[in-house]
């Protein structure tokens, strides 16, 4: 199975990633308008309808700016696989390759991104809830631990690769394997698309980081989170929703509920996110070796324009396409 689809393209692909509130957004939106590109969303957050200044999604002037793609397919009830993820990453940066214009793959999702660059072939077995809730009764009775060592017993490979803490990947692992008898470490093949690909990393001291973080937190607050929340509850979508559990909205859900004063909410919220954003980037360190790492508080965009600019030139594939800035 071709790992960017049934007829790919070639081509050259910007991965542009980093932690939450690093400044992704705002560079890539340059980045785009400077290399004729389009942005592609690798963020597990963004996909949702509704769930939009919770996320810190592009606005519609930012996105009126360049076309953006992967944003606002699923409502907060459904779920989004990795799998589906990867199909329609792979349809949309070879559309954008097609038209001459250059993809822009950014976000802060780290199995999104390793899973289109390094083309995993993801099992293509659909969740089971009944199995899951099993699943998570096990580990919730007997502790994760026993319930990674059953994923041992019948796939070491996987187990080794997954903390026994991480039961929402564990249930994944032991659901693919009682659903389809066979081991998600055999069917994890890699198959690398057919684009040259650059990996920019962007990264800031962390008290940098951590002061972003808080401002952006101010910034929803400001913007009407307690109404997108207030609102969301209203439409059905309750924290039994997966996408209702993540940041932003559990600890506003909480706060609606009279289960925390706003205050404290609040400063779950900044907690929680800075612990998420050193999570990223312990991610992407571990992972993502290729990358080319930018300081934001040290590089200005135009050292990183002129970076990608001189490998767009040493790209054969590039040449032929209009994605190079004319000289004035």
């Amino acid at each position: 199975m071709p790992s960017a689809g049934d007829d790919p393209a070639t081509g050259p692909l910007i991965v542009l990633l980093g932690p939450t509130a690093v400044g992704k957004t705002a560079l890539a939106l340059v980045l785009a308008q400077t290399f004729n590109g389009e942005i592609v969303s690798a963020d597990s957050r963004l996909v949702y309808i509704g769930m939009d200044i919770g996320v810190a999604k592009p606005t519609f002037a930012e996105r009126a700016l360049v076309p953006h793609h992967l944003l606002d397919i699923v409502t907060p009830a459904q779920t989004l696989s990795l799998a589906t993820f990867q199909r329609l990453a792979y349809a949309a940066i070879n559309d954008i390759l097609r038209r001459d214009r250059l993809p822009l793959l950014v976000g802060g999702t780290g199995q999104y991104i390793s899973a289109v660059i390094e083309g995993w072939c993801i099992p293509e077995v659909r969740p089971n809830p009944a199995l899951r809730t099993e699943l998570e009764a096990y580990a919730e009775q007997r502790g994760p631990a026993a319930l990674w060592e059953r994923l041992r017993q019948c796939d070491p490979e996987a187990a080794a690769r997954i903390h026994p803490h991480n039961v929402r990947r564990v249930v994944r692992a032991l659901e693919v394997f009682l659903e389809s008898g066979q081991p998600i470490s055999a069917q994890q093949r890699r198959v690398p698309p057919p684009y040259h690909i650059l990996q920019i990393g962007l990264t800031r001291p962390r008290h940098d980081l951590h002061t972003r973080i808080d401002a952006r937190i101010d910034h929803m607050l400001a913007s009407g989170l307690l109404e997108e929340v207030r609102g969301l509850l209203a439409a059905g979508f309750d924290r039994r929703c997966p996408a209702m559990s993540g940041l932003g909205y559990r600890q506003i859900i909480a706060y609606l509920e009279g289960e925390c004063s706003l205050e404290e909410a609040v400063t779950a919220l900044r907690r929680e996110t800075r612990d998420f954003a050193r999570r990223q980037e312990v991610w992407f360190r571990k992972y993502n070796r290729n990358a080319h790492w930018f300081d934001m508080t040290e590089t200005p965009a135009e050292t990183i324009i002129e970076f990608v600019r001189r490998w767009l030139e040493s790209d054969p594939h590039a040449t032929s396409k209009s994605v190079l800035p004319r000289d004035e």
